[in-house]
């Protein structure tokens, strides 16, 4: 089904039973061939059968016992009745002669009285008689084996693939990813990420892993300038850096890297005066609320981070004619434990990729646009420590535990001057990919993305865990295949280059190869930004995932050890080996597909390609605002061990990542489930969205397709003893491609493309068609809506077309066959 390309190598695995949640199908045709099922007729053909008068031993009753099986289980096959109400276990019937066998008086239907006046004839028949119940036990005994070791073996399959994981996933240990981490965070320091990079090929190299590389790009940078942005009150005169604290000639000689780096990248730079015009969060109804107001035209806008991407509001802004933008996180949004009032951050507003080739690969000979900013807005993060000197107010204070946030007031005028500076220049990004090929289906690859710290940016430690984690499964992994074991399909370790600025070096990558990834690329595990907290396990998956990550199909438990000291926030290590793996048993364990901020934006957004996440989080900022993630805080190596000293949740996370790895590399029938796409579809059609009901007809007839798909096509695939090579690989075609269906060509700036993932975890809803609605309430024209409403039914459409061709596929096959 897929080539094998020379630049990336091919791979797969042995396999393991894969646990579905099936709905059964008992047959194909309704009423088929009903003349199967009449007994009177099924006697009277054995009858005849036993009235042969050919001896058992004569040439041709062997082939004729043999093809008669097969026929009766072909036929029984085709008789199989659909049945969407039941779950039942696919079974694979026996033939009647194999039945007859099993009989007690089997032989004496052969019996034949001999001539007793004849003692050659008696001898001849005795030795006939001793042949035949020779040959009649032997085959008793075969047929007893063979039949009592089918279902064990399924079994046996099973528990070899559990205790093959548990061997693998335990040689992963908390200490010596902390080790791992230490020394590359020495690292950070150097002019540009080459350095960090032929460190991770080495020691991924003498691990064991095939054919370790470096890719590398030129690309377009947006870099701070020699010395941080600034804002000037006209009022006072008085000058501020980002962070709050006073301009002075001292502080910008000597000004650290956190404070040179609080800028924006790929912002318009320059210098504006002008008026500063509170539009809280900067959706449409804010902007509609202050148009009526005030003339926005070339002012500044003062705007809070979250609860839409960035570049959307960005885009709003810029639509509505201001001329810059200062961009702030009001404490209100963070929990009470988090003091960020005077950190600065860094935000990209590049989409991704290199801003100089947009679409295709920045490749030698490639052609370069002139796109130094991407954007004509003056974008300035700061603090908010600067934005309560600016609105004249002692930072959000708090009354009665409730939090009042950061607002200007209406009546009251500010005047600002902002100077932002930046360069833009040409630099190289490196990623480096290292392959473990395949046995099987080596053109069939599992992409395991991590990332390393880009030069030219903070120096947070974020990237150290994303690279300890990658590195410590490489290395149990390859023990176990030292040893002579290989998985299935091919996996392929990334770690990117230039993230902080756009995902660049992923998406270069991915555009670099994207025939080839389109067409072999089967998931991709993201090890982005692993511990961001330490309160609460989030998992983010793509519907045809969830499943598979909720509810693993093997008993792995989750049982930690409480904690002696009250003091101590992380958990202790785990009494178990896998440290929490059974996902759906684990406290405080949350799947969704939501949007993040992570390199697997390319392969969600342009290649459909399944997705899983895992990450430590913060409970209390997860349920705040969305999409504060954008911010980029210098997250020191403190910081980190701070979250995780015993590094027990970096265990957790490499070991939970491992094993679905394992899974999705191993299964001989891929863990997708294609049910579970539909039923997002339709739950992304709940609510009181106008115009929404005539996406329902085509959702419902996408659900029916897909559950006769999963029960007609993958319940005898689950089976063993029913599951045909060439069958299987043209299922697993089929299920590695659910996803593309859903991209639309045309998404909101910041919106993905992959519209079964939601903004966030409160909304359920489609996207494309909250904003559509946002902007219809706007304007007087409904065509936003219209397009968006056309762009949904379009993919739902699509999808049910694809896996009724799936379906059409199957049974030509199967026609074709009788």
């Amino acid at each position: 089904m897929g080539e094998n390309e020379a630049s990336l190598p091919n791979t797969a695995l042995q396999g393991k039973k894969m646990a579905y949640q099936k709905v059964n199908a008992d047959q194909r045709a309704p009423g088929h061939s009903q003349y199967l099922d009449n007994d009177d007729l099924q006697a009277t053909a054995l009858d005849l059968e036993w009235d042969m008068e050919k001896e058992l031993e004569e040439p041709g009753f062997d082939q004729f016992q043999l093809d008669s099986a097969e026929n009766q289980n072909l036929e029984h096959a085709e008789t199989a009745d659909l049945n969407l109400d039941s779950i039942q276990p696919a079974t694979s019937p026996k033939g009647r002669f194999q039945r007859l066998q099993e009989e007690s008086d089997y032989i004496t239907h052969y019996a034949r009285s001999a001539p007793k006046s004849n003692p050659c004839n008696f001898c001849r028949l005795l030795k006939i008689f001793c042949t035949a119940i020779i040959l009649f036990i032997f085959g008793i005994l075969i047929g007893y084996y063979a039949h009592k070791n089918c279902p064990s073996n399924a079994t046996s399959s099973g528990t070899l693939d559990l205790q093959l994981y548990q061997e693998i996933l335990k040689t992963i240990q908390a200490e010596d990813i902390k080790k791992s981490f230490r020394n590359l965070i020495q690292l950070y320091k150097s002019e540009d990420d080459m350095e960090i990079s032929k460190k991770i090929k080495i020691q991924w190299t003498s691990l064991g892993l095939e054919d370790v590389q470096f890719v590398n790009y030129s690309v377009l940078l947006n870099l701070p300038g020699p010395a941080p942005s600034s804002v000037t009150l006209s009022s006072s005169g008085q000058c501020f850096h980002p962070d709050g604290q006073p301009c002075s000639e001292e502080a910008r000689k000597h000004s650290s890297q956190d404070l040179l780096y609080s800028y924006a990248a790929y912002s318009a730079k320059g210098t504006l005066k002008a008026e500063v015009i509170d539009v809280s969060y900067g959706n449409a109804d804010d902007l509609k609320r202050i148009k009526k107001m005030k003339n926005v035209t070339n002012r500044i806008a003062l705007l809070k981070l979250g609860r839409l991407p960035l570049l959307y509001k960005l885009s709003l802004l810029e639509k509505a004619g201001f001329g810059g933008v200062l961009l702030y996180i009001d404490p209100c949004d963070l929990p009470k434990t988090t003091n960020l009032s005077y950190d600065t951050f860094m935000v990209s507003l590049n989409p991704g990729g290199d801003p100089s080739t947009p679409g295709y690969p920045s490749i030698d000979g490639s052609f370069r646009q002139n796109r130094s900013n991407l954007t004509s807005l003056l974008v300035q993060p700061v603090s908010a420590s600067l934005i309560a000197k600016l609105i004249s107010s002692p930072k959000a204070t708090t009354t009665n535990n409730a939090c009042t946030p950061l607002e200007l007031p209406n009546n009251e005028e500010r005047i600002v001057n902002m100077q932002i500076q930046t360069v833009t220049k040409f630099k190289t990004v490196t990623n480096v990919v290292g392959y473990l090929k395949g046995l099987t289906s080596p053109d069939r690859y599992i992409l395991v993305g991590s990332r390393h710290h880009t030069a030219y940016s903070y120096n947070g430690q974020e990237w150290a865990s994303s690279t300890a984690i990658i590195t410590a499964f490489i290395r149990a992994l390859m023990l176990r295949v030292k040893r002579g074991w290989r998985p299935d399909r091919t996996i392929v370790f990334c770690s990117w280059g230039g993230t902080a600025f756009g995902n660049i070096g992923s998406y270069e990558w991915g555009e670099d190869f994207k025939k080839v990834l389109q067409r072999n690329v089967v998931a991709y595990v993201s090890l982005h930004s692993p511990i961001r907290g330490n309160s609460s396990l989030y998992s983010v998956a793509s519907p045809s995932l969830q499943q598979l990550v909720a509810e693993p199909p093997y008993d792995l438990h989750c049982n930690w050890e409480k904690a002696d000291d009250p003091s101590i926030s992380t958990p202790p290590a785990p009494k178990n080996n896998f440290n929490c793996s059974r996902r759906g048993q684990c406290p405080e364990t949350n799947v969704s597909s939501v949007q993040m901020q992570d390199d697997a934006d390319y392969f969600i957004n342009h290649l459909g390609i399944p997705t899983v996440r895992f990450s430590y989080e913060d409970s209390q900022l997860s349920e705040g605002p969305s999409f504060l993630f954008e911010a980029l805080f210098p997250k020191h190596t403190t910081k980190i061990e701070e979250l995780d000293p015993f590094f027990n949740l970096h265990e957790t996370i490499t070991k939970l990542s491992g094993e679905v790895i394992l899974q999705i590399a191993n299964e001989p029938v891929l863990p997708f489930n294609a049910l579970d796409i539909a039923l997002e579809v339709q739950n992304s059609l709940k609510g009181d969205q106008p115009n929404t009901p005539q996406l329902l007809a085509p959702a419902s007839r996408l659900r029916e397709s897909t559950e006769l798909f999963q029960s007609d096509e993958m319940r005898p695939a689950n089976d063993p003893k029913e599951r045909a090579p060439i069958r299987v690989r043209m299922l697993n075609d089929i299920l590695q491609d659910m996803e593309k269906s859903f991209l639309v060509q045309h998404a909101p700036p910041g919106f993905y493309r992959n519209i079964l993932y939601h903004l966030d975890g409160k909304t359920s809803q489609f996207s494309i068609l909250l904003e559509a609605w946002e902007h219809c309430k706007s304007l007087a024209s409904n065509e936003t809506l219209q397009e968006a409403l056309s762009e949904v039914l379009n993919s739902i459409n699509a999808a049910q077309v694809y896996f009724k061709a799936g379906l059409d596929v199957f049974e030509s096959i199967l026609v074709g066959k009788n």
